[in-house]
């Protein structure tokens, strides 16, 4: 038998870092407030949260006075803060953004005049200098950004959670919703279980399924989200000495994508990657996971179609990189040429919700768009995990109660 209704003041849809963050800063601004938060799963970070790289990035690529920009440099900050109290190993270990050819030396300017105006902590570093941080990192020039991070969002995930039950908030997993009502003041969040909750205000953080959750409350969003796959392999054990800390390449501006890149972790080990190909599925983290209704949505909406007529022959190049591990260790070999494939053995993959507008665009900043009486996180790209406490308190600020 469902349990019955539950009348409540806020309800988070979603429990990964940025539902979680936002669910923590509700109780905070409104300390006598009740939050419910629904969560389709079966555990908390299920799928972007608890399948990032793990960095604690300091704001360096992101236009200056975007979204993107302000809430990570502050996002940065409230993180490594809540990893102090909470206990949560954490580590400020530096990367490098690697020009290894003349080509990208204009590019990597334009980051360096990014990163001054977003007040990162950089310097402009020569080959040698490279060498003496990254000796096997192949390079002309490179940019040294010591107050980079690492850390595990899955870890981060699980103490909001448990803040959240302590601070007398209510964590509910495998409860997927499956309506959304508006009755006068309220709206009325209906569960797979059949329970319902009544809350005076919905907050959408729902990742790869935020576009469906956004209309089955009435929102009128032209953006859909589109699944993409990045794939990593990690240093064979052994080899785990030919990366010190984080290198990364210059990116291509046209992307939101940083590239592949060498990813330390916080719990050991090198992650190498990631691709960027379509997942077949939101939850496709593999080549045989489909789903004929995330692939007809996909392939039906017309910004993906102009997005794939734009953009063809990168995406031919990310599916190469998939498929033939030749190719990976190719890409990564600009950054290394040293690596060999027996340095390398596969690992893990994650599913990026990539917002697309209708125009075919990668909307390339966080959007958060306003329903009746809901909010709507509709695109949380990297670096959403850094930036989520940050992120959450835009979110709480920006709502309205009636």
């Amino acid at each position: 038998m469902p349990s019955p209704n539950l009348t409540c003041d806020f309800v988070v849809v979603g429990a990964g870092i940025v539902g979680l963050a936002t669910a923590a800063e509700l109780r905070r601004r409104y300390p006598d407030c009740r939050v419910v938060v629904a969560e389709t799963e079966r555990r908390v970070a299920e799928h972007q949260s608890g399948h990032n790289s793990g960095v604690l990035h300091s704001g360096l690529y992101y236009r200056p006075g975007s979204q993107r920009a302000l809430t990570c440099r502050r996002g940065k900050t409230l993180m490594e803060t809540f990893c102090d109290q909470m206990k949560i190993p954490w580590e400020r270990c530096g990367k490098v953004v690697v020009a290894t050819d003349a080509g990208e030396l204009e590019a990597l300017q334009r980051i360096s005049e990014r990163a001054e105006a977003n007040g990162v902590d950089f310097r402009r570093i020569n080959s040698d200098e490279l060498r003496e941080l990254e000796p096997r990192a192949n390079g002309i020039a490179a940019l040294h950004v010591p107050e980079t991070g690492i850390v595990d969002y899955a870890v981060v995930c699980r103490k909001l959670a448990e803040r959240i039950d302590q601070d007398h908030g209510n964590l509910r997993l495998n409860s997927k919703v499956v309506a959304i009502d508006h009755l006068g003041a309220s709206i009325d969040v209906r569960l797979v279980d059949g329970q319902r909750l009544s809350a005076r205000h919905l907050v959408n953080c729902a990742g790869l399924q935020s576009d469906r959750v956004a209309r089955l409350a009435g929102l009128q969003t032209k953006v859909r989200i589109v699944p993409f796959r990045g794939e990593y392999y990690e240093l064979a054990k052994g080899k785990e000495h030919l990366v010190h800390n984080l290198i990364y390449p210059v990116p291509d501006p046209a992307f939101p994508f940083l590239g592949v890149h060498f990813t330390r972790m916080i719990n050991g080990g090198v992650e190498c990657g990631p691709n960027a190909v379509l997942a077949f599925s939101r939850k496709g983290y593999d080549w045989t996971t489909f789903s004929p209704r995330d692939l007809m949505e996909t392939f039906a909406f017309k910004g993906f179609r102009k997005l794939a007529r734009r953009h063809w022959k990168t995406g031919i190049g990310e599916m190469n990189r998939s498929l033939r591990k030749s190719a990976f260790v190719t890409a990564l070999q600009k950054l290394m040429p040293s690596l060999s494939a027996d340095d390398l053995v596969p690992g893990r993959a994650g599913v990026r919700a990539q917002a697309v507008s209708q125009d075919g665009d990668l909307i390339d900043d966080f959007l958060i768009e306003h329903g009746p009486s809901s909010t709507h996180v509709l695109n949380a790209p990297s670096p959403a995990a850094t930036a989520s406490l940050a992120i959450a308190e835009t979110i709480v600020e920006s709502i309205r109660l009636k």
